[in-house]
């Protein structure tokens, strides 16, 4: 009998079992069919790699970063020790220099390092989200040998120059330009709110290439280039008054008339934008797994607290309202987690992710400021103080409410999909799909 499915019902049934594929087990029931079974565990490499970060954090970070945090203090050994445990290249090809874990792992790191403190979590985004995957992706052999190499050894810090003092979600208002000279370009302009800005050895810059285009805001005549800190004409600094990420470097560089080999534009000429919207989806994931593990540092701060609290004659954990925020934040938690892992799939997968970057970062960037708020409630006034972590996690987890796409952009981009309205459209390059070491 011929089948009654749709082809979408069909199309719909795929998807289904590709996503079971990362996490399944397979049995035959009573009728003597295959079923799948999901299962969402980690594998055992995934679970050493999560507890060597906790390891790590709780042992290298958790016991000075009250400090930091106070003096606003950045503390660059710690990227030396998080280089040698191989987090900077955690998802870079080990032909590469990197460690050779799959995406879903990056998601990992980033989740248990932001429970610990945000400017773990934002270095990952730049270092590895923004800059490094856009090399594997982007970048011819060469530069990846040059750049890519020693950036997941952890040699050198690396970063993504975008925003500008007049320009951030709107990205075809930077004013930044490259004018051709010879086998060179000749770059000009100012990058602001760099994370990584004043320390990093090397950043994409995006910029104008066709003035012409410029005029009418046609982002085509945006191109991309890896500019190094050594090149005559590099200058940063840091911003300072910042109300939270604190033990971060957040900064400026400007490029006054610095020369930069043609070799060093990364993809084609006029590929800037095309660049720069591949690389905010894979930094938006690394914000939705940070976000995330700060919903968990909320929840698990709050647990404790409650269990210890005592107010006539009982602890707070005995009082239904705690109880409620507490569940609340338990709920937040497991949604979020579910939404970056869902994105972190598709990416091994090698299948478009853009909607669910955005969909994770939106809901998880939102629900960690919630949560944060929440703990901040659950500890009374010790939460308004710096006696307790909870104030500094609210603090911190506002700024991804911004940055790579502000909440409301990502309602928009949302409300369009489920509209119909915009598309996930293919691209000439596509992150690679995550292959284990040996594997063909």
């Amino acid at each position: 009998m011929p089948s009654t499915k749709s082809p979408n019902d069909l199309f719909s049934a795929k998807l289904v079992f590709e996503f079971a594929k990362r996490f399944y087990h397979t049995k035959t029931n009573q009728r003597g069919h295959l079923t799948i079974v999901i299962d969402f565990e980690l594998t055992e490499e995934q679970e050493q790699l999560r507890n060597t970060v906790r390891e790590f954090c709780a042992g290298e970070v958790a016991p000075y970063i009250k400090e930091w945090d106070e003096k606003a203090h950045f503390e660059r050994s710690v990227f030396d020790k998080i280089a040698e445990l191989g987090l900077l290249g955690v998802c870079i090809p080990e032909e590469y220099g990197g460690a050779g874990f799959d995406y879903i792992s990056l998601g990992l790191v980033c989740e248990e390092l932001e429970a610990c403190d945000t400017f773990l979590r934002v270095a990952m985004s730049v270092h590895v989200g923004l800059n490094s995957m856009s090399l594997l992706a982007w970048g011819t052999e060469e530069q990846k040998q040059k750049y890519l190499v020693p950036q997941a050894k952890g040699e050198k810090l690396a970063t993504f120059g975008l925003t500008e003092p007049n320009a951030g979600s709107d990205v075809v208002g930077m004013r930044s330009y490259a004018r051709r000279d010879g086998d060179d370009w000749i770059l000009n302009g100012e990058k602001m709110w760099i994370s990584l800005g004043d320390v990093a050895d090397h950043f994409l810059f995006f910029c104008w290439t066709d003035q012409e285009k410029q005029k009418v805001r046609d982002h085509s005549g945006i191109s991309c280039f890896i500019v190094e800190r050594s090149m005559p004409g590099f200058s940063s600094g840091t911003l300072h008054g910042k109300l939270g990420i604190k033990a971060g470097n957040t900064g400026y560089f400007s490029l006054q008339d610095v020369r930069v080999p043609a070799a060093n534009m990364l993809g084609q000429e006029g590929e800037g934008f095309k660049i720069a919207m591949f690389s905010l989806e894979n930094g938006r994931y690394t914000v939705a797994a940070g976000a995330t593990g700060v919903i968990k540092a909320a929840r698990d701060a709050s647990v404790a607290y409650a269990n210890t609290r005592e107010v006539q004659g009982q602890t707070i954990a005995n009082f239904q309202l705690v109880k409620q925020k507490i569940a609340e934040m338990e709920a937040d938690y497991q949604m979020a987690h579910l939404l970056w892992l869902k994105c972190g799939f598709l990416k091994n997968e090698g299948k478009p992710s853009a909607k669910a970057a955005s969909l994770a970062k939106w809901q998880a960037t939102t629900r960690s400021e919630k949560a944060a708020s929440m703990a901040i409630e659950v500890h009374g006034a010790n939460g308004y103080t710096n006696d307790y972590p909870v104030e500094r996690y609210l603090r911190n987890c506002k700024a991804a409410v911004i940055y790579e796409g502000t909440r409301d952009i990502h309602t928009l981009m949302q409300a369009d999909w489920a509209l119909g309205l915009k598309k996930e459209k293919s691209a000439r390059v596509t992150l690679p799909k995550y292959q284990a070491a040996g594997a063909k």
